[in-house]
């Protein structure tokens, strides 16, 4: 059974006072009081936050009501706290069109680095799916375009690589979700000039720190982090537990931040991009790229807390 944290909360029957927790030991988060550590991406030197906003399902939202507004308060606090890589992708429904119209509405456009992707077959519906994300988002220059899942990746290459050069996308990546795909996702970035890659990475999915990852460094990619929660498996896993006592040997206030923490530790990774759109939350994440990161030792020790939950 997936939980995610709502799920959670509700079941469990412990929510505190505002946002609510999972447990009552967890704190309250809060706005960062301290600037959020960054890593580089290699290609540039350009510094981003280690942890980002992943969009989906989160913000495949209709213009007006409880769920727009929402969105835009967790676009918001996101920015204020010094977030700034926004994942989407055509695939995510409305949310390429909510992140654009919200930013907008906010004036956050300045603030936020735009990733998304292009996920069809062919050369001529890649270039209309590429504007179309131009459209949505409200930006003339994307950060980021990906190819998505590795389809179609031959053919669209020339694409991105030509709108690189004519400065309408800054970077260009590919993303992979599954370790069925490693192989091929290896070979692309053997055989392609790129600079970002996205994969999966957490506590219970951790084969690309042995493949992907170690590679990535070797070729000088940055690289974003999808399902760092396991597609919020790993709160089902720990949805019992209190908040152990070692967690703040590494600053951790809350379960997510332990488990994005021991993400956040590789060095090979840049940004990790749990997806949300629960102001509280979108905080209690960011609290993650706070404080220190775990050394070797204090990461097998968050695998093992895992597997014995």
């Amino acid at each position: 059974m997936r939980w995610n944290r709502r799920e959670i909360v509700s079941a469990a029957a412990l929510a505190v006072a505002g946002c609510g927790r999972a447990h009552a030991e967890a704190q309250e988060p809060k706005m960062p009081t301290k600037p959020l550590l960054t890593r580089k991406v290699p290609a540039s030197g350009e510094a981003l936050p280690v942890v980002g906003l992943g969009t989906w399902q989160a913000f495949d939202v209709a213009t007006g009501g409880p769920d727009w507004d929402q969105a835009g308060e967790a676009l918001a606090a996101f920015a204020r706290a010094g977030g700034r890589v926004v994942d989407s992708s055509p695939m995510y429904g409305r949310a390429e069109a909510a992140i654009g119209a919200l930013a907008a509405e906010r004036g956050l456009r300045p603030d936020l680095f735009l990733a998304t992707k292009v996920w069809t077959r062919g050369r001529a519906a890649g270039e209309a799916q590429i504007a179309a994300s131009h459209d949505k988002l409200r930006a003339p220059v994307i950060d980021l375009m990906q190819v998505h899942n590795l389809l179609d990746l031959e053919v669209h290459m020339p694409t991105l690589r030509a709108a690189k050069a004519a400065g309408t996308i800054r970077y260009v990546g590919v993303t992979h979700y599954d370790e069925s795909a490693y192989d091929a996702l290896e070979a692309a970035m053997r055989r392609h000039e790129l600079d970002f890659i996205q994969i999966n990475a957490s506590v219970a999915e951790r084969s690309s720190e042995a493949r992907i990852l170690p590679l990535a460094a070797e070729r000088g990619l940055a690289v974003l982090i999808n399902r760092p929660f396991a597609g919020g498996d790993l709160f089902g896993r720990v949805r019992r537990l209190p908040l152990p006592g070692w967690a703040a040997e590494i600053g951790a206030t809350s379960w997510a931040q332990v488990l994005l923490k021991y993400v956040l530790a590789n060095p090979a990774v840049t940004c990790a991009i749990p997806g949300t759109r629960n102001p509280c939350y979108v905080l209690d994440n960011l609290g993650a790229a706070t404080g220190p990161l775990p050394d070797a030792a204090q990461r097998r020790r968050i695998v093992e807390a895992v597997a014995a939950a």
